[in-house]
């Protein structure tokens, strides 16, 4: 039986979340499966990828196939380098320490990376945050100054008014 490592689609339509499980080829995308591996969140930013890592090697090393997204999650999460560096250590081209120190270093690095990219997703929500709110304070203050000036205008106006009312005033008591 030709097993797969695939994507079964879950929630709602604007908003799909998938579990990443192991099932046989024949079967339909969102059918029978041998067993779910983890899940997969592509509505947040970085994806949210949870898996079993160990159960996911073992399936790949007994040959199981993944499809192309799910070898890019695979990959993405160390678990296609492992199988590298695995059959590597198979063939004597290395020992276990070594490939589980590089190993070791690749989910270093790869981590390191995956938290800059939220720090700076962070930071650029920040910065945004902070320029629509200069840009609303200047509009703010734009809008207060039109009004003021349309408030002054007619007192301006009315001034002039008075000031006659006053002079036929003052012309009769001379």
């Amino acid at each position: 039986m030709p097993t797969k490592i695939r994507l079964q689609r879950h929630g709602k339509k604007a908003s799909a979340f998938f579990h990443i499980v192991v099932a046989d080829g024949r079967a339909p995308r969102d059918g029978k499966f041998i067993e779910k591996i983890g899940t997969y969140n592509p509505n947040t930013n970085p994806a949210t990828i949870d898996i079993d890592q160990d159960r996911a090697f073992e399936w790949i090393k007994t040959g199981a196939q993944p499809t192309d997204t799910c070898r890019a999650i695979l990959s993405y999460k160390g678990i296609m380098m492992r199988l590298h560096l695995y059959r590597g250590v198979e063939k004597g081209a290395l020992t276990q320490d070594q490939a589980d120190a590089k190993l070791a270093k690749w989910l270093e690095d790869k981590s390191s990376k995956i938290e800059g990219k939220k720090t700076n997703l962070s930071s650029a929500a920040t910065k945004e945050a902070a320029a629509r709110l200069k840009a609303e304070t200047a509009a703010k203050e734009a809008k207060a100054a039109k009004i003021a000036a349309k408030n002054a205008a007619p007192a301006e106006v009315e001034a002039p008014a008075a000031e006659n009312t006053e002079a036929p005033a003052e012309t009769p008591a001379e």
